[in-house]
């Protein structure tokens, strides 16, 4: 069981940092569909979540709902801007995605935690993330909402770097 973990591991994280391309993560038991109604869109405005939305913009662009969702945005010009999410309501927008914004506090869970209990309590099908916003060594110590998403998905999940 061990190694078979391990290989999923070093499968993904090769695709990721390897292949230019996204991935599609789909836990066991989940069905999956490629069109789906709600979509959450985990966004930190980094580039790896940058990235992650332009690779699925036609499957947003086909979904009923686009939830944008921010937890714990920091309010700067090098992070999220004056406005948080904005600018990303507004690229989407443009290219007709109907998007609704969502701040979450983190309180004392973890990011990826939030991200799931919200992709529940809002019935999405599907979650955008990019993956890997720090060093593989870094997460690999301390952890991280990639390495935790791949661990344990909770629902499919479109992946990029």
């Amino acid at each position: 069981m061990l190694a078979s973990h391990t290989l999923k591991e070093k499968v993904i994280e090769g695709t990721l940092f390897s292949s230019g391309k996204p991935i599609l993560l789909v836990p066991k038991g989940a069905t999956v569909t490629l069109k789906p109604k709600r979509v959450l869109v985990a966004w930190d405005a980094s580039l790896e979540a940058s990235r992650a939305l332009r690779e699925s913009l036609d499957t947003l662009s086909g979904a009923d709902e686009v939830r944008i969702v921010m937890v714990d945005p920091i309010e700067d010009e090098r992070h999220h801007g004056a406005e948080p999410g904005a600018d990303v309501a507004t690229y989407l927008s443009r290219h007709g995605v109907k998007v609704t914004m969502d701040r979450l506090p983190s309180s004392t869970h973890s990011i990826a935690d939030v991200l799931r209990q919200h992709a529940v309590d809002t019935g999405a099908e599907l979650m955008v993330i990019g993956a890997y916003g720090h060093s593989r060594l870094r997460e690999r110590i301390f952890g991280g909402v990639t390495r935790s998403m791949i661990e344990n998905p909770g629902l499919p999940i479109i992946m990029a770097r």
